[in-house]
């Protein structure tokens, strides 16, 4: 730093300033600049980190890879941030709440400048948790009260779903459903198709089968879901992989679906207006989650106060109409 000083004929503390992002004049600025690409000075990462206690990587926990929404989010967070000077670190949780925890606190101890998390719960736990982390976090897809989040407009997807099979006469529904930890797939979507029940003039009796996230297991819950009320005449799926099982065991049981039967999913994947017929879903905007979570997730960096005022954006939805209704 002192060479560069000496170079473009300022102090040793103004140059440290440039690199550390402080304040400095826009003619200082350019010519510690110009001395920096004259020299191909490179600040040593290992060293900043060491000193600031932070580094340029953020952390960015999710439960699976081979998901569609978690693919759209991670490419929608990763260029925001690749943009900004940031490296992405991934944490894989596979679904599992406790290694969620676990991911927080190892990402804190390596001094990530802050994190990202896709949450599979919302429990007391993992807000308390992340409320005592000295570093930034925003988490995407649930709504956490008193933290930093970008979730979806689950609830009301889900009854603007359900109101338009309802409309069609359909009079005996079922659901295929995940863990109500997951607040916003297991509770709030269910939820929707109850309420859309209940305008219809329903009783709020909505058959359900519990199922993980993988297609087989949607196959496995469709089985016992026709076992158990043969009567079924509509299906509501949690997520789109949940009707892709589901729509392979009606088609298999000689269901013509969008005929005798309405399915539906949630999410939009790629596939569900490649299959036959194709799957009347709920559109979630998963990239604009990640640009947007980022985005929050810079402010607190830049800020360099990781509790700053709770940033709460519910995203919008666009309801897919296809032939499987």
């Amino acid at each position: 730093m002192k060479e560069l000083a000496e170079l473009a004929g300022v102090s040793p503390a103004a140059v440290s300033r440039y690199l550390n992002g402080g304040s400095l004049s826009e003619e200082k600025r350019t010519v510690i600049r110009r001395a920096i690409e004259q020299t191909g000075y490179q600040p040593d990462a290992a060293a900043q980190a060491l000193r600031t206690k932070t580094t340029d990587i953020v952390g960015l926990i999710v439960p699976k890879l081979d998901s569609e929404s978690v693919s759209r989010l991670v490419a929608g967070a990763e260029a925001v941030l690749a943009e900004e000077g940031f490296l992405t670190m991934i944490a894989v949780s596979h679904n599992d709440a406790e290694k969620e925890l676990s991911f927080l606190q190892l990402l804190q101890k390596r001094s990530v400048a802050g994190v990202i998390l896709m949450a599979t719960v919302s429990d007391e736990r993992h807000q308390a948790a992340i409320r005592a982390l000295r570093i930034p976090v925003v988490v995407t897809g649930q709504h956490y009260d008193g933290v930093s989040c970008v979730y979806h407009d689950d609830f009301n997807a889900a009854r603007e779903l359900a109101r338009l099979v309802l409309q069609r006469g359909r009079r005996h529904p079922g659901f295929l459903g995940v863990t109500e930890r997951d607040v916003a797939v297991g509770v709030e979507r269910k939820r929707g198709v109850l309420s859309a029940m209940a305008e219809a003039g329903l009783a709020p009796e909505l058959p359900t089968e519990p199922c993980s996230f993988e297609i087989e297991s949607g196959a496995e819950g469709m089985r016992r879901l026709l076992q158990a009320h043969p009567e079924t005449d509509a299906v509501f799926c949690a997520t789109d992989r949940i009707a892709f099982g589901a729509m392979e065991v009606l088609k298999a049981a000689g269901r013509r679906i969008g005929e005798d039967i309405s399915l539906t999913g949630m999410g939009d994947s790629w596939a569900s207006h490649r299959i036959d017929p194709n799957l009347t879903t709920a559109h979630f905007y998963y990239k604009t989650c990640g640009e947007t979570a980022a985005r929050r997730l810079l402010e607190q960096i830049r800020s360099r106060q990781p509790q700053l005022p709770a940033s709460q954006t519910m995203l919008s939805y666009q309801i897919c109409r296809r032939d499987s209704v």
